[in-house]
């Protein structure tokens, strides 16, 4: 919604004019929770697909999952010990306490997110930073570059090869 008050090219894409207010970002929030609960994006992309000029472009030999981490919108202060058990204390108090994490081992079998259960510990390499994620998956036909499904899933070590082999049989099985 910000980039809507600067960017040309957002306010082309959503039909909005140079001099044209930018509408509440509660528009956005309504519309957008109505899309997803109607599964409407998936629809028209199915829809898409279908389409005789698109899908003779389609081949199911080739293609490729690509997959991204998604940070969830949970802190890592959020993070707790399933059993109950705190982390030691920093001291001062209040609604948003420190906690000292440091030497303690935290997993996503011995831990949870308070905020967000979905969310999962997950780090993209060795020595990198760990984070409260989910993944996303594109799947690519890539004969033609098309875009042809998207998932969300939760993390885990092998989700794109999960993803891509579940995507290779929906190219060979379409619904």
């Amino acid at each position: 919604m910000e980039r809507l008050e600067f960017d040309l090219l957002f306010r082309w894409f959503v039909g909005l004019g140079v001099d044209e207010a930018v509408w509440d970002h509660s528009t956005f929030s309504k519309n957008r929770d109505r899309l997803l609960a109607g599964e409407v994006a998936g629809r028209f992309l199915a829809a898409v697909l279908t389409q005789p000029r698109v899908s003779r472009l389609l081949s199911s030999d080739h293609f490729s999952v690509d997959g991204t981490m998604i940070e969830a919108w949970a802190s890592m202060k959020s993070f707790r010990r399933r059993d109950g058990g705190e982390p030691p204390s920093g001291g001062g108090g209040g609604r948003n306490e420190e906690a000292d994490f440091r030497g303690e081992k935290r997993s996503n079998a011995t831990h949870a997110s308070t905020t967000d259960p979905d969310a999962k510990l997950y780090r993209k390499g060795p020595g990198q930073e760990a984070k409260l994620c989910f993944l996303g998956h594109a799947l690519m036909e890539n004969g033609n570059g098309l875009f042809v499904d998207a998932r969300l899933t939760r993390v885990s070590g092998h989700a794109e090869r999960q993803r891509a082999g579940l995507c290779h049989r929906r190219t060979h099985h379409p619904a």
